[in-house]
């Protein structure tokens, strides 16, 4: 079991080594908190790593000092979930940036504050630019936003990742509250109808008219068409996609081996899924679940991997 709040970052020599990211909103840290980061780092010989994410990572720690570390720090584990609202990046905006549209820094703190955490059917990020340079990168975001001079524009199911995926642009020119209420009817609706799986590749699975007509349907008040089709039931098969759901060739029905593909063990057998978060597996909608085969998992996670796929094909065939 993973230790709490932390991630494996490293097995050498059958030695593991833990990092923890505590969040930060919008990346902001007062001085005396820098100075808990520095002492930690320090006692529990760590080092400190700015992250993407416009957070403080402490990493090379063991997994017995990661309870007190959080105590020392005085702040809860970061993480609730593996799938979950992982972070909001936020640009300066127009509180100290002389190129900002918009107040990016009030909105992100706000989604922060509303989502961060937030358990979702896969991880999801958000980014917040004031302005169309997008130098929180909204554009690559699961969810987000640039502002112009009229207003908000909102972006949707960008990611990075293996295969890189642009945003589709959703909605245009809202005023702050407005920009709200249209993410939180997009938080709902991904929810609600989605699988393990990026908001992005959701999209590509329904097609983004059908994810904008919906979305829009609600925004405007208007009925909203029949949900998406939800997982796969019993004798269907699942078509290859590179950066889709899949990339394997699992179908019901198979065994469970070392080489089948994450993402497909997923879909075709989501009875799975507490298995393989059992053996500490938590993240299963990350980019590398769409083509990474179950051996090269375990590898990484330290995991016997014979012992995995016992489990799994025990769940699935009740052996």
């Amino acid at each position: 079991m993973l230790p709490k709040g932390a991630n494996l970052q490293k097995i050498h020599n059958g030695k593991k080594t833990y990092a923890i990211t505590p969040h930060l909103p919008g990346g902001f840290i007062k001085p005396d908190v820098l100075e808990k980061y520095a002492h930690v780092a320090r006692k529990y010989n760590g080092i400190l790593k700015l992250t993407s994410a416009q957070r403080i990572m402490i990493t090379g720690l063991k997994a017995e000092d990661i309870e007190e570390i959080w105590q020392e720090l005085g702040m809860q584990p970061a993480m609730g979930f593996a799938n979950c609202v992982r972070s909001v990046k936020i640009c300066p905006g127009i509180a100290f940036c002389k190129r900002g549209k918009q107040d990016s820094i009030k909105l992100g703190l706000e989604l922060d504050k509303r989502y961060i955490k937030k358990e979702m059917p896969s991880r999801m990020k958000m980014g917040v630019s004031g302005c169309p340079n997008s130098c929180a990168e909204s554009v690559i975001k699961d969810v987000g936003v640039i502002g112009t001079d009229e207003g908000w524009d909102v972006y949707v199911g960008g990611s990075a990742g293996s295969h890189p995926r642009l945003a589709d642009k959703l909605i245009a020119g809202l005023d702050y509250d407005d920009t709200l209420r249209i993410i939180d009817i997009v938080v709902r609706y991904y929810q609600k109808n989605a699988d393990i799986e990026r908001v992005g590749q959701f999209i590509d699975r329904i097609g983004f008219e059908k994810f904008q007509s919906d979305v829009l349907a609600e925004f405007h008040n208007r009925a909203v068409s029949e949900a998406p089709a939800k997982p796969l039931s019993a004798g269907e098969q699942i078509v290859p996609i590179p950066g889709g759901l899949t990339e394997g060739n699992l179908v019901f029905g198979d065994r469970i081996s070392a080489a089948s593909v994450i993402a497909d063990i997923i879909r075709v057998y989501p009875q799975t899924i507490p298995v393989l978060r059992e053996f500490g597996m938590g993240c299963l909608g990350c980019p590398s679940a769409t083509g990474e085969a179950l051996e090269k998992a375990a590898e990484i996670h330290g995991i016997d991997v014979q012992e995995l796929i016992t489990a799994l094909n025990k769940i699935v065939f009740k052996e």
